[in-house]
């Protein structure tokens, strides 16, 4: 019989605790998947939010110039 104790003793939490290392890197590689993918579409985001604002800003950029043709028109000449 070996000196450290039984081998029947310790297999089964070496097992356990490979397999909770195990675990804990594949659960590690997907939050850091995750964080890319969120990452990638926040950016995507940001970029919508521009295009969004820039189409609002020209919106209004062509209602006021309308607005001021139209004021232009009635003005005594």
């Amino acid at each position: 019989m070996a000196a450290g104790g039984s081998r029947f003793l310790k297999e089964p939490f070496e097992v356990h605790e490979q397999r909770f290392e195990a675990t804990e890197k594949i659960m590690e590689l997907q939050f850091s998947q995750v964080e890319k993918r969120l990452e990638r579409i926040e950016m995507m985001m940001q970029g919508l939010e521009r295009r969004l604002w820039m189409t609002v800003y020209g919106v209004l950029a062509v209602i006021l110039t309308q607005a001021v043709q139209g004021v232009l028109e009635y003005a005594p000449k």
